[in-house]
């Protein structure tokens, strides 16, 4: 009896499964460069001070990676090699998809979806110009959209690499430590892969054409035969939203069900979720999100636009912005700064002509592409205008940018895409910087003609391209380090503050030099104890008001070595001699360093009798002396300390308000000194903090008042933050205690996201509401 041969797989198919299969291979082959990237990444990051906690944390991760490391890489290539052979078979032809299942999950596997999740969200963002035609090409050969388990997609790739890692026997928070090194070097990756996989089926013969519709039911009547070409280009759009949302109402139920415990039913689908994640955090993952369904709209074949290779604006159009440019070169130079109506009726007016201004382009556009483009920019501006959170002056001249961020979009489609674009970073600056102001605070202010002068040179600027928007921006951000703090007072606490912070800075980095050079000498404990809290203060002191090279900063530092020898044992007639001898120029450099501190009278009597009491006992002592040699490398060193020390994380500084008044001479009842207090914070919340934008408004609420206060500085090191606000008073607030603000919501945001991402998710809602207009 002869067994029947197994049928032959359609070419198609085939095709289809040795695109995945390379890319498989590419993503093994290219997890080697991954590995020694996070290896890397460790090893450095061990080798930057911190608290001991942190130290220790960053070496056990470094430690366990390498103990682990390999395996893992090992575990995840079986897994992507183990997930061709279910993506590869895929479900028969003209079956419906399943349906939402739910089944018991661990919350370990919760856990790791999540994690995938937001790594994929990230990844997704960088390297969907390469997976989306690779995604259109196979649904060309295999008549339907990738699962969503597929290989092919990034979210899968992510969840084995996270299913891998614990499956190594690597912490789930080490993962989060090197998460955003991960993601730079998976995203660097998948993009290579896709591009080489797209090449491969576009020499093939394998083009990626959208709006297939297959296997999706037919709709009733004429119109599901005659639905508008915008329509069909927002649904996929649309589709992608709504799965989202079901995958993070499933995971906000499992993390709700997780209290209690093990074994709960969850939805089966990857979840995503915002839980667990700053409010900046939030405000970036949503933002991605929606930069995301714009660049799904735009690059859609409907619009004839392709985002990697953006054709130039078409003659007639480029004629007409060129004209724009001229005009207003004309205007400024022989006008000057317009008179301005700031009025309401102004604004509606305004609004008016950004939507015949956008008609008038779309006449003169040859391409759908420029059409759509032309549309949804004119959709953001009219968005800007109706900001009333910004005071009508300031929106006014922003309207002015519509032209000039159109010859961007149109040459630059990563406006689309890039929330670090210069246009959107410089927009985003200047409004929310002026998000606090009313009409009356800002109108004639500096703040007002900085931005009438950014406008002007934007609008004259005769090149097309992102170099202007880049060039004052770097200008606005020198224009705001000195508008925030020009008020004399407010110039005067920053410079006292940034000097506490340098010497606390400087005392923490001292104490941790002292300890390891004398870590593996025998001094006593009661010499160890004052150079560690006491003498590291006069050194840092006298660094900051005289500099670390000043002749009294050096004897400081040869004091210290000085100290130690004279407290070590004295077996010889000789150096006991030495030690009386220079013990009255010893003491003298003690009480003048004791002195710098403000340690005077009987407290630094005390002091220095425990010294020449400890002093005394070392001299009779019979233990083993110090050798010379150890002595005079230690004063070397401590003599040129500054080449060695790094970064150091502070500790509480002594500050408030009175040492504020008698340091600078103002009034100190306006300044509101608030210090850490030891109060618990999560990591997270301290780097947000670090990321604050000086500019931005905030609600504080302090010893229950609410007040509005502007971020207008940082400390060098970011120790130290002040706040300014309208009625003249400050805020000048430790790190780890702004943390715990921010971390309680007594320090909240006036906007989570900037103005043209607001200007974006407004345009996407009117155009899903009338999708006709893109093109009309």
């Amino acid at each position: 009896m002869h067994t029947l041969p197994p049928p032959p797989i359609h070419p198609q198919r085939r095709l289809a499964r040795q695109v995945r299969e390379r890319l498989v291979d590419g993503l093994c082959s290219g997890l080697v460069g991954v590995d020694r990237a996070l290896l890397e990444f460790l090893g450095a990051l061990v080798a930057q001070t911190g608290t001991q906690r942190e130290m220790q944390d960053r070496r056990d991760a470094w430690q366990q990676y390498q103990l682990h490391g390999s395996e893992w890489v090992r575990c995840v290539s079986a897994a992507w090699r183990a997930a061709l052979a279910p993506s590869t078979a895929g479900p028969p032809p003209g079956s419906r998809p399943s349906e939402l299942t739910f089944e018991l999950v661990d919350d370990n596997v919760v856990e790791n979806k999540i994690l995938a999740s937001r790594m994929a969200l990230i990844v997704l963002e960088q390297v969907g110009s390469g997976f989306d035609p690779l995604r259109l090409r196979v649904q060309v050969l295999e008549g339907m959209d990738p699962p969503a388990t597929d290989i092919l997609r990034p979210e899968t790739v992510a969840l084995h690499l996270v299913d891998a890692w614990v499956k190594a026997g690597l912490k789930r928070t080490d993962l989060q430590t090197v998460l955003d090194p991960l993601q730079r070097e998976l995203a660097d990756l998948l993009q290579k892969v896709y591009r080489a996989c797209n090449d491969f089926l576009q020499a093939q013969g394998v083009a990626a054409q959208q709006d297939l519709r297959v296997r999706r039911a037919p709709t009733s009547g004429a119109a599901g035969l005659q639905a508008s070409p915008a329509a069909r280009a927002l649904e996929q759009s649309q589709e992608a939203v709504a799965a989202a949302r079901a995958q993070a109402q499933a995971a906000m139920r499992g993390q709700a069900s997780r209290m209690g415990g093990s074994g709960t039913v969850y939805a089966a689908p990857p979840a995503t979720t915002l839980s667990g994640m700053t409010p900046l955090a939030r405000a970036r993952q949503r933002a991605h999100g929606v930069m995301g369904q714009l660049r799904r709209l735009l690059t859609q074949p409907v619009t004839g636009f392709d985002m990697v290779n953006a054709p130039p604006a078409s003659a007639a159009l480029a004629q007409a912005l060129a004209t724009h440019r001229v005009q207003a070169d004309t205007f400024y130079s022989t006008v000057g700064t317009p008179v301005e109506d700031y009025s309401p009726a102004a604004v509606v007016q305004l609004a008016g002509v950004v939507r015949q201004r956008s008609a008038e382009l779309k006449k003169k556009a040859d391409t759908q592409g420029e059409k759509a483009i032309i549309e949804v920019v004119a959709l953001m501006f009219q968005s800007i205008l109706a900001e009333d959170r910004i005071p009508p002056a300031v929106r006014v001249w922003f309207a002015r940018l519509q032209v000039p961020v159109l010859r961007v979009a149109l040459a630059d489609p990563e406006f689309f895409s890039n929330l670090g674009h210069p246009a959107r970073l410089l927009i985003d600056r200047m409004g929310s910087c002026a998000l606090g102001f009313d009409a009356t605070s800002i109108t004639g202010s500096a703040l007002e003609a900085e931005i009438k002068r950014i406008v002007q040179v934007i609008e004259q600027y005769p090149e097309t391209g992102n170099r202007v928007f880049q060039l004052v921006y770097d200008e606005f951000e020198k224009f705001l380090a000195k508008f925030l703090t020009e008020k004399q007072a407010t110039s005067r606490l920053v410079s006292v503050a940034q000097q506490v912070e340098q010497k606390e800075t400087l005392a923490i980095q001292y104490t941790i030099e002292l300890r390891t050079m004398l870590k593996d000498m025998p001094v006593r404990d009661e010499i160890r104890e004052f150079l560690f809290k006491t003498w590291a203060e006069v050194l840092a002191l006298s660094a900051v008001r005289e500099g670390p090279q000043h002749a009294d900063t050096v004897a400081f530092k040869r004091t210290a070595a000085d100290l130690v020898w004279a407290a070590s044992a004295k077996p010889n007639r000789s150096e006991r001699a030495q030690v009386i001898q220079s013990l009255p120029g010893l003491l003298q450099r003690l009480r003048q360093g004791l002195a710098l501190l403000g340690i005077t009278g009987a407290k630094q009597d005390a002091l220095i009798k425990g010294l020449t009491d400890t002093l005394a006992e070392a001299f009779l002592s019979k233990t083993a002396a110090i050798p010379v040699e150890h002595i005079e490398a230690m004063a070397k060193r401590l003599a040129n300390l500054e080449d060695f020390i790094g970064d150091a994380v502070m500790g509480d500084l002594p500050l408030d308000a009175d040492s504020i008044e008698m340091m600078t001479g103002i009034d100190a009842s306006a300044i509101h000194v608030v210090a850490d207090n030891g109060a618990p914070v999560d990591d997270a919340m301290v780097a947000w903090a670090q990321e604050l934008q000086p500019g931005n408004w905030f609600t504080l609420d302090h010893n229950g008042a609410s007040t509005q206060v502007q971020y207008a500085w940082h400390s060098q090191r970011k120790q130290l933050h002040l706040f300014a606000a309208t009625d003249g008073s400050s805020f000048l607030i430790q790190l780890r205690r702004l943390a715990a603000y921010l971390q309680a919501g007594l320090l909240v945001a006036r906007e989570e996201e900037g103005l043209t991402v607001r200007a974006t998710r407004d345009a996407l809602a009117k155009l899903n509401a009338n999708p006709e207009r893109l093109l009309g």
